[in-house]
């Protein structure tokens, strides 16, 4: 799911909507793409259980739901057969056009992958949408594998060679895993043995039988020699962390186009989204940077290139509520129509010229503010939008620190009028102007600091220097010197 949300985050989307089967798989991988998507400043606006047994009909009215929603972001998060169900009732309910996104999970490349020949019909219903792959190395060794698995199932299939997804090649590298364990865990004088466990028993009821479940006894040790294997198979180099994870997982991010489909980049966990091979990155330092995130274009549902906006008004959603201040004065800037609930005035020309110069439609609704008989406080109608009272207000508002404090104001287009007014005296000057600060009390105070230091000064040094000793009038003309 952390590969779907840097997908998310990448094309600048931020609300997305989670189709999933109601189970504990779906649960699980949507509660867990929230989390990602919450990493990245996204969120999940709707969650949208999908049931398992659920018919065509209650697919149909779910999407339904879904199509009057605001974000075109989906993501479907469901099983292979059950997953197809449901975006051919996409595309019958023209939701595989132009401004929709679908992103889905790993089930449809490994339909890809297995069925190379998928009917016409099926891949008109997937056009533009976005999956991933596990990501499994280029090496000889697969080159040799994929040979063999074809020339097998061409011989014993009457239908041509059945492809082979990732999941299988990952199921291949597990029996080498597990019989390098084996080894590993008869080499330390392991052996196989069997006990029963007296807590199972006490689960026992009814039809439960735990009791007859035995517990082999040689299990920690088996895990640690799993935990331990260190080796390269089909699917490149297998070793665990010491979470007990796969190292460097990594997702190539697949685009259906046409009969088929086209590699757009990569994911790993180590870079992100890059155009190159996960391996080439792994010597470099991690760089998840906004920077160093790429990806090939994409060709999007309705055969466009150009990135989807990602949301739309919603059929059922309310108009946005403008506030406007029926004042009486300045009409030239903002005026309603006698008996109407029509505006007009340099500021509503401006605002309706922004809305024309949109790609898109904006259902509004004009509000008048105040009694039109006298002009209502500016400070009020702000306030109300802060409230989330007025979506916005449109007028010859001044901005001031207190008001930005409430709203967000748009760049100013006229000059507020509002003006600091201070007196200036006009001053003569000349060579001795520097002079000027120097007044009577100034003078007075420099000269008896001067006097002050003479006379410490005196008083330090009469003892001991004879140039302070003398008649009075030699020291005082030393002092002042």
């Amino acid at each position: 799911m952390a590969a779907i949300a840097d997908i998310v985050d990448y094309f600048g989307w931020r609300n997305v909507i989670a189709l999933y089967v109601d189970d504990d798989h779906g649960r699980n991988g949507i509660a867990a793409l929230g989390d990602k998507l919450a990493e990245k400043r996204c969120r999940l606006s709707h969650k949208v259980p999908l049931s398992p047994k659920g018919s065509r009909n209650q697919i149909i009215d779910t999407l339904l739901t879904v199509s009057s929603m605001m974000s075109r972001i989906l993501i479907l998060h469901t099983y292979d057969i059950w997953g197809l169900e449901v975006l051919n009732a996409a595309k019958h309910l023209r939701m595989m056009e132009s401004g929709y996104v679908w992103i889905v999970t790993d089930w449809l490349s490994s339909i890809l992958d297995t069925d190379s020949q998928l009917h016409s019909e099926k891949m008109d219903d997937i056009q533009g949408v976005l999956t991933l792959r596990m990501y499994t190395q280029s090496s000889e060794e697969k080159r040799k594998f994929v040979t063999r698995w074809r020339h097998l199932t061409r011989r014993n299939t009457l239908n041509g060679p059945i492809g082979l997804n990732s999941f299988g090649l990952y199921a291949y590298d597990t029996l080498w895993l597990l019989a390098h364990a084996i080894g590993a865990f008869f080499d330390q004088g392991g052996n196989i043995s069997f006990s029963e466990d007296s807590k199972l028993s006490e689960l026992s009821r009814g039809d439960m039988r735990f009791s007859s479940v035995s517990i082999f006894n040689g299990g920690k040790m088996l895990l640690d020699n799993i935990l331990q294997v260190n080796m390269t198979g089909v699917t490149g180099p297998i070793k665990f962390t010491s979470d007990r994870d796969l190292i460097n997982p990594a997702y190539e991010v697949i685009n259906v186009i046409g009969t088929g489909s086209r590699r757009i980049g990569y994911w790993s966990n180590h870079s992100g989204l890059s155009v190159v091979p996960p391996e080439a990155l792994y010597k470099e330092p991690s760089n998840r940077s906004a920077s160093s995130q790429h990806l090939y274009s994409a060709v999007w549902p309705g055969q466009t290139t150009q990135k989807p906006r990602g949301w739309v008004f919603p059929n059922n959603g309310r108009h946005l509520r403008i506030g406007v201040p029926s004042q009486v004065i300045y009409p030239e800037f903002v005026a309603q129509g006698k008996g109407t609930d029509k505006f007009s005035g340099y500021c509503i020309d401006v605002f309706t010229a922004v809305l024309e110069l949109l790609p898109y439609a904006v259902p509004y609704k004009l509000v008048p503010f105040g009694d039109g008989h006298n002009s209502p406080k500016r400070f009020d109608l702000l306030r109300l939008v802060s409230e989330e009272v007025y979506d916005a207000a449109v007028g010859d508002f001044a901005i001031t620190t207190e008001r930005t404090k409430m709203v967000d104001f748009t760049q100013p287009y006229i000059e507020s009028g509002l003006v600091v007014v201070a007196p200036i005296k006009k001053l003569n000057s000349n060579a001795w102007a520097f002079l000027n600060p120097f007044t009577p009390k100034m003078w007075c105070v420099t000269g008896i600091f001067f006097l002050v230091v003479g006379v410490v000064v005196w008083i330090l040094e009469h003892r001991l220097n004879d140039d302070f000793r003398g008649p009075p009038r030699r020291q005082i003309g030393t002092i002042l010197w």
